[in-house]
C-alpha cells in the first residue's frame, strides 16, 4: 500500500523549532520529487518546500525551513526554525505524480497525501 505518514507536529512558542517527518511506504522515495504543504483553517493548501534535484522554498519560509530526505530510511523531513504564529497549520507531505520531476510546488502535481500533522505556534 502506497502511503505517507507524517509526524512531529506540536505546540511550540514563537522562535522555537520543530522537525516534521514523513515516512513513505510502498514505494522508493528517492525516485520521486517530494513536497511539504500546509493548510491553515479557511485557507487553501499551499506549497512550503518541494524537492527534486532542485529545491523550492516558499518566500514565507525561506531561510527558516529546510527540506531533506533519508533515502535509506525512506523518509523525508521538514526542519522548521524560527517559527512564527503564521506558520500555524496542518502540514502534509506528498510525492509528485509519475512522469514529473521538478521542484514545482503546485499541489495539483502531487499525490498520495499523508494524513497531516498539526503545527501550532503560540505564546
Amino acid at each position: 500500500q502506497l502511503q505517507f505518514v507524517e509526524s512531529g507536529g506540536g505546540l511550540v512558542q514563537p522562535g522555537e523549532s520543530l522537525r516534521l517527518s514523513c515516512a513513505a511506504s510502498g514505494f522508493t522515495l528517492e525516485n520521486y520529487a517530494i513536497g511539504w504543504f500546509r493548510q491553515a483553517p479557511g485557507k487553501e493548501r499551499e506549497g512550503v518546500s518541494c524537492a527534486s534535484s532542485e529545491i523550492y522554498y516558499a518566500e514565507a519560509v525561506k531561510d527558516r525551513f529546510a527540506i531533506s530526505r533519508d533515502n535509506r530510511g525512506n523518509t523525508a523531513y521538514l526542519h522548521m526554525g524560527s517559527l512564527k504564529p503564521e506558520d500555524t497549520a496542518t502540514y502534509y507531505c506528498a510525492r509528485q505524480k509519475v512522469g514529473t520531476w521538478s521542484a514545482d510546488c503546485s499541489p495539483s502535481l502531487y499525490e498520495y497525501w499523508g494524513q497531516g500533522t498539526q503545527v501550532t505556534v503560540s505564546s
